[in-house]
């Protein structure tokens, strides 16, 4: 299934369900077919999503460092940074503007 987020102060993101059930698992939302996410509660999931990316960064980068000590600077990614980027965006963005985010609308 595929989710596209819309929000007045922002473009829309169009995410795959696997990664949207991340996000909101991370932010403690239920994901159902629409829905929205309020003003007044997009500083705490900004917060709890940019916390989880940090915490991601840093795992991957003690594994990495742990594994792969020797081999210099391989490719190191931060996927879940990479991949929620555009939906944090979105969210600070409709933050910023006093919008809401939605879906399925």
């Amino acid at each position: 299934m595929i989710y596209q987020f819309r929000s007045k102060a922002a473009p829309d993101v169009i995410m795959l369900a696997d990664l949207t059930q991340q996000i909101f698992d991370i932010l403690g939302h239920p994901i159902e077919p629409r829905g929205i996410l309020t003003v007044e509660k997009l500083p705490a999931y900004i917060t709890a999503l940019e916390t989880a990316i940090l915490k991601d960064l840093e795992e991957r980068s003690q594994t990495k460092n742990g594994a792969n000590e020797h081999q210099g600077h391989s490719k190191s990614a931060d996927r879940l940074g990479q991949r929620a980027y555009p939906f944090l965006e979105l969210m600070k963005q409709s933050n910023a503007k006093g919008e809401p985010v939605m879906w399925g609308v």
